[in-house]
């Protein structure tokens, strides 16, 4: 018996080691760059322009990709059809947040929308804000705000282009964001007195930058001692209590008997009678409506002011396009003055100037990180449960295999065409798709419309002397969202 089980010995093994190459093989997962030990794909986790280091891995080892943080898996999507088949064929899965040391400290432990992972309460929340927050009615309540907003940035540009002096269109467009989004959500603005507004843009900047630090905690616990040495997280603790102070300032405005009359009805005097229970029967605290006013604040300021940015970036550097735009908005309008938003469904090119603008410099070019719940399987390869997936909309946006001359600024693209970017055409994920699509799309579309139209009725656009379309750079900062790196500069010209 001992030589026959000597003799089968090798045939067994041989048996076991071919059962074990097949099932590597059925659990193989999507290629990716090689890693070091320990640290895995770390060194190639450059998180100043991750979009573009990610898009440029992602051309050599495909639209699925797999990489190792520190232990941590994660998986790269760069095409349309991968992300067709994770966030609509397999939502469920990949509908989860992963937890980082930056996002439960400023959302409260996870008491907002955004970071929260996907729960009974994540749910719950996202109904609230849906059903009192961002309904129709509810974004068309503020049209007044964004259209006063939209005629004071016009009078402060006038006056500059009666004094012949160049306009910073990126400050124009964060300051009319801002605004727009401290009204609508505070009841106040912040320019009235220049220290308030430079303290609010100071707070934002800081909220900004600490989103995207990178925390060795969040990969290996045990080595948390090293963000306390760097400083990160006294840091973030000082940007906590700056902002909780800031949240708190506001709430005691609000419940304040001597409070002025606009504050009735912007976003947080809803969520303080949310939380009286006047409205609702879901219970929130004053935890839940500061991690929800993070939220509003991160997503809000600056992605329609870098939208609008943008827009006239890539419009000045193609003049036809430009004057194509102008003349379709002009001939509608005539000499009345301004654009309303009633007259914007009444200007296809414009909108299919913003969405191609939206195309080719979506705000955010990577959409926050989602975990998978469960395993699933995607294009092939076995995606295990907590894995982190960033979804590349700024790689999607130029899908060759999707778009037509990807890198082309050409809107007429989507004349005639039922493309948008409400989260069914997945070449087009600006705001995301499925149960974490952006739930304040609508109300940052209509900023960005309004303000665009009146920007190109009011004035023509020279750039200044000696410049040409071909000196007009693309370059953005690091960030959650691609902020232009070098300001636009450009000299306005009344119309009329």
């Amino acid at each position: 018996m001992a030589m026959y089980l000597f003799l089968a010995l090798p045939i067994i093994l041989i048996f076991l080691l071919t059962k074990r190459k097949s099932l590597v093989a059925k659990l193989r997962h999507p290629p990716g760059p090689p890693g070091l030990p320990f640290i895995g794909n770390l060194l190639q986790y450059d998180s100043s322009n991750l979009h573009l280091s990610l898009t440029k891995l992602s051309k050599k080892y495909g639209p699925l990709m797999y990489m190792k943080i520190v232990g941590k898996p994660v998986i790269v999507i760069s095409s349309a059809r991968v992300a067709k088949e994770a966030v609509k064929h397999n939502d469920l899965a990949f509908s989860s947040r992963p937890s980082t040391t930056c996002g439960v400290k400023l959302s409260y432990n996870n008491r907002d929308i955004a970071t929260s992972p996907y729960s009974e309460y994540w749910r719950e929340m996202r109904k609230l804000v849906i059903l009192h927050l961002f309904t129709l009615k509810q974004v068309n309540s503020f049209r007044p705000v964004r259209e006063e907003e939209v005629s004071r940035m016009v009078k402060e540009i006038l006056q500059k282009a009666n004094s012949g002096q160049l306009v910073n269109i990126n400050r124009v467009a964060v300051s009319l964001s801002s605004s727009i989004i401290c009204r609508i959500a505070l009841g106040k603005r912040y320019d009235d007195k220049r220290s308030e507004r430079r303290s609010f843009n100071k707070l934002l900047e800081q909220l900004q930058a600490s989103s995207v630090e990178f925390f060795v905690a969040d990969c290996v616990p045990s080595l948390g001692w090293i963000d306390k040495l760097s400083g990160k997280v006294s840091r973030l603790e000082k940007v906590f209590k700056d902002m909780d102070s800031f949240y708190q300032e506001l709430i005691d405005e609000h419940l304040s008997p001597n409070r002025p009359q606009s504050m009735n009805g912007d976003i947080l005097d809803l969520l303080i009678g949310l939380r009286e229970g006047r409205s609702s029967s879901v219970k929130i605290d004053w935890d839940n409506i500061k991690g929800l006013l993070m939220n509003i604040f991160v997503a809000g300021t600056d992605t329609s002011a870098v939208a609008i940015t943008w827009a006239m970036t890539a419009l000045v550097k193609k003049p036809n396009i430009l004057k194509n735009v102008q003349e379709e908005i002009r001939s509608l309008i005539g000499k009345k003055g301004r654009v309303d938003e009633d007259d914007i469904d009444k200007l296809p090119y414009l909108k299919a100037v913003v969405k191609e603008s939206l195309r080719l410099h979506p705000p955010t070019p990577l959409a926050l990180p989602r975990l998978t719940t469960k395993p699933c399987s995607i294009d092939g390869y076995e995606i295990e449960p907590d894995t982190i997936v960033f979804v590349n909309v700024w790689a999607i946006g130029r899908d060759p295999d999707y778009w037509e001359n990807p890198y082309e600024f050409l809107p007429e693209r989507f004349l005639n065409s039922s493309i948008d970017f409400k989260g069914q055409d997945f070449g087009f994920l600006t705001f995301g798709s499925g149960r974490r699509q952006c739930p304040g799309m609508s109300l940052g579309i209509k900023e960005v419309e309004v303000a665009l139209a009146n920007l190109l009725y009011m004035f023509d656009w020279e750039l200044p002397h000696g410049m040409s379309e071909e000196d007009i750079d693309t370059d953005s900062l690091p960030g959650l969202t691609t902020q232009k790196k070098n300001a636009l500069y450009l000299l306005p010209k009344s119309y009329l």
